[in-house]
């Protein structure tokens, strides 16, 4: 029961914790959830037993310092820690590798943060939330008059990230017309504002992330191979939260913890039954899966121990996960749509003025508000 559960809690985190192991009684107090777990076992019968909570500390951090905001000490995550430590303090191009909701980034910023060009903050740029017509700009920047809109010159990210790192999300994404280009700047150390006349040199450390396979899309004609062989000089393949289920408790505890305060909460505890579903849960969006998870039971909580997780039913996750078929193809109308809404987006519902909405696009602010309302876009989309 419950009682025995502990020790093999207590057991695997200690064994791999390793040199983290000082640190780990800042997040569990083993010695006061044994002492509580024996008390209430005393004072329950068996049939309640499934209802014993196990208690943690409400303080201490919820990482270490030389790995800011990941948490965790199973095997898996450890070798993760030991290829950060290797691969920081070289300017070797990274890509991580993992699923949707694994942590790339935080293992990006662990690896600028122990890297020389830490005191530069480093660049991020979301490759899958520009649009092809605006992603070379943002990343190489562009002369005044160099296009239809650009009344002033724009620096892009590598002239932000020089003597700094770059780091490239959803890499796979990226467009494959400016693969070519970004192929270049990363083998000539160089860069050119769209409309330039001449090249700019630039020192820039490339962390690149990804959730799909390069090789088989290099294979397929959708990803440049010359550049997946550029990038996977240093891979990094992030475990899958399934494979690290050593670390639930560690993780569980933070998120609690986290979100306990932010609601004005105070939950010190968990019920034994939510961490045996927590547990047994497959978590297909991984720990970001898990966070969120843990932030709406938080929320629903009525007392200060965490008894039931609010996870979504078997039928809503195989509903999520099957793929979508769909014969349906977009019109003209639906793809400028959708185009025109991202390009509103990206500007936080601007349409006039300097780099608003119409001046990206290349109309006059009348003409865009007209094709708005024919179209039926808000401003508040």
């Amino acid at each position: 029961m419950c009682n025995d559960y502990l020790p093999t809690i207590e057991h695997q985190v200690k064994e791999t914790a390793g040199w983290h192991a000082t640190s780990l009684h800042r997040y569990i107090d083993f010695d006061s959830i044994r002492k509580s777990i024996v008390d209430t076992d005393h004072q329950q019968s068996h049939s309640q037993r499934g209802s014993t909570a196990l208690i943690f500390q409400s303080s201490g951090c919820e990482s270490t310092l030389k790995y800011p905001g990941i948490i965790g000490t199973s095997p898996a995550l450890k070798s993760v820690y030991d290829l950060i430590d290797k691969v920081s303090a070289t300017n070797c191009t990274v890509l991580l590798l993992g699923e949707t909701g694994t942590g790339k980034e935080l293992i990006a910023n662990a690896i600028h943060h122990n890297s020389p060009r830490k005191n530069k903050q480093m660049i991020k740029v979301n490759c899958a939330a520009l649009p092809p017509t605006l992603i070379e700009s943002e990343l190489f920047g562009h002369e005044r008059g160099s296009f239809t809109g650009a009344i002033d010159r724009r620096i892009g990210k590598f002239e932000m990230a020089d003597n700094s790192t770059l780091f490239l999300d959803e890499i796979g994404e990226m467009p494959l017309e400016l693969q070519v280009k970004l192929l270049r700047a990363l083998q000539e150390r160089e860069i050119e504002r769209i409309g330039g006349k001449s090249t700019i040199k630039v020192n820039v450390r490339i962390i690149a992330a990804t959730n799909r396979d390069l090789s088989k899309e290099a294979e397929a004609g959708r990803f440049r191979q010359d550049l997946y062989y550029r990038l996977n000089i240093f891979p990094i393949s992030l475990p899958a939260l399934r494979e690290r289920k050593q670390d639930m408790l560690l993780l569980v505890s933070a998120f609690i913890r986290r979100f306990a305060q932010k609601s004005g909460k105070r939950i010190d505890a968990i019920c034994n039954s939510a961490l045996h579903e927590l547990a047994s849960h497959n978590w297909p969006g991984n720990i970001r899966e898990l966070e969120h998870q843990i932030e709406r039971s938080v929320i629903l909580c009525p007392g200060n121990t965490l008894d039931k997780i609010y996870l979504p039913s078997p039928k809503q996750t195989t509903h999520q996960a099957a793929p979508v078929v769909t014969t349906h193809f977009k019109t003209l109308d639906e793809s400028e749509r959708d185009h025109i809404s991202t390009i509103i987006k990206h500007c936080d519902g601007r349409i006039g003025g300097h780099m608003g909405a119409a001046q990206l696009l290349g109309v006059p602010a009348s003409t865009l508000f007209s094709k708005m309302k024919k179209l039926g876009i808000g401003k508040d989309i």
